[in-house]
């Protein structure tokens, strides 16, 4: 992956002893000209050098995206 990461926020990962939510935006992920991304980043220990899972959203999807896990939430 390419790009520059720019951090947004840190977050504790409920139910882990010390995992991390991480989320960042990064320009040009897969090279030049390609869209930027938020980045939602999972790891299972703070100490992680890479997280254990990623997941890259679009700004075109990031509106819905957020919609759709409010309705997550509410069936939790």
């Amino acid at each position: 992956m390419s790009g520059t990461i720019t951090k947004i926020d840190e977050l504790t990962l409920s139910g882990t002893k010390d995992g991390k939510i991480t989320i960042s935006t990064i320009e040009q992920p897969y090279g030049p000209k390609s869209e930027s991304v938020a980045s939602i980043g999972i790891a299972l220990q703070a100490s992680a050098t890479e997280p254990d899972w990623k997941v890259h959203i679009p700004k075109a999807n990031i509106d819905a995206v957020i919609a759709a896990l409010q309705e997550a939430k509410k069936s939790l």
